[in-house]
């Protein structure tokens, strides 16, 4: 246990360290928007590009992967959504918005360094091949189910699904992440290899993604904080640190998938809540203290869902 401790503990710290240098004032948080920046546009996709490029699949098919960490996303995203309505009696909105917030994990600043330290290199393979389609989905799904919300309680016209989903994938094909990977599967299956100079700078460059992630999340904890919603947030964060990675555990087991892409998988699946989250509440200018609220109470907690996963991941690998 004190192994896994020494595993996830630094992670968790270094989120604080964010959060502490601009709780004290040693830096200013649009630092750590700049930091964030940084990693989401150059790091990370270096990172993803350098995996890609350089794995080895062993044959192995990803929509095993896909349906495994789906079908858990799908069974959270409903009782998120049904807990608001049902049991709090909220509008369709802030349902879709609790839905989101209990199944959408922070797969780059948190899951990425995580899964790094505690699987190794390898177990960038499978979360790499779920960042491929993680944002997408989910982006798509969030953005429609909020437009037809939206629509059944204030009227108006609504846009049609293809619309939005042009819109989106218009968007994504500008996305740093999205090239990154792109660029690495090209590599892969050309069977090309990077010059000596160039594989030195990238492994620097993408060496440095998961640290700088960690603290530039902790420096933008600031803008999110925790205030209404607690009860909902509660069950919320209840359900993206415990419920989704169960989900997430049992069908991969049921599907059979490798120990380290089950470990990967489970271990991306109880980080705390992402900030996109927060972002499709922005858009549509509703749900953002139940956004914020989870993203910080998940944040606060990561530390103790992650350890107990890895735990149960450790005893069952025995």
């Amino acid at each position: 246990m004190s192994a896994i401790i020494f595993d996830v503990l630094p992670i968790f710290v270094m989120i604080l360290i964010g959060w502490l240098v601009v709780k004290i004032g040693l830096m200013k948080a649009e630092i750590g928007d700049a930091l964030s920046d940084f990693v989401f546009k150059l790091a990370v996709p270096l990172l993803l590009f350098r995996t890609i490029a350089e794995a080895d699949f062993h044959g192995a098919s990803p929509f095993r992967l896909w349906i495994a960490y789906f079908s858990g996303v799908a069974v959270t995203w409903v009782a998120g959504h049904l807990a608001a309505t049902r049991f709090f009696g909220r509008d369709e909105r802030i349902g879709v918005i609790s839905g989101v917030s209990s199944a959408f994990a922070n797969t780059i600043f948190v899951g990425l360094p995580l899964v790094q330290r505690t699987v190794g290199d390898k177990g960038l393979v499978p979360l790499s091949i779920l960042i491929a389609v993680h944002l997408p989905v989910m982006m798509i799904i969030g953005t429609i189910m909020m437009e037809r919300a939206e629509h059944k309680i204030s009227g108006g016209a609504e846009r049609s699904m293809a619309k939005v989903i042009r819109q989106i994938l218009q968007n994504l094909v500008r996305n740093p992440l999205v090239i990154g990977l792109a660029g690495g599967a090209a590599m892969h299956l050309l069977d090309l290899r990077m010059p000596g100079p160039v594989e030195s700078i990238v492994d620097q460059i993408a060496g440095v993604a998961g640290p700088v992630a960690l603290i530039s999340l902790g420096m933008a904890l600031q803008k999110y904080g925790v205030s209404g919603n607690l009860g909902i947030a509660s069950v919320t964060s209840v359900f993206k640190l415990l419920l989704l990675p169960a989900c997430v555990w049992v069908a991969s087991h049921m599907l059979g998938l490798a120990s380290d892409w089950t470990a990967a998988l489970v271990l991306i699946a109880s980080v705390p809540t992402g900030v996109n989250a927060w972002l499709i509440a922005n858009r549509f200018g509703v749900g953002h203290s139940l956004a914020a609220s989870t993203i910080t109470v998940t944040t606060g907690l990561g530390a103790i869902s992650v350890s107990f996963w890895a735990y149960i991941l450790g005893g069952a690998a025995q």
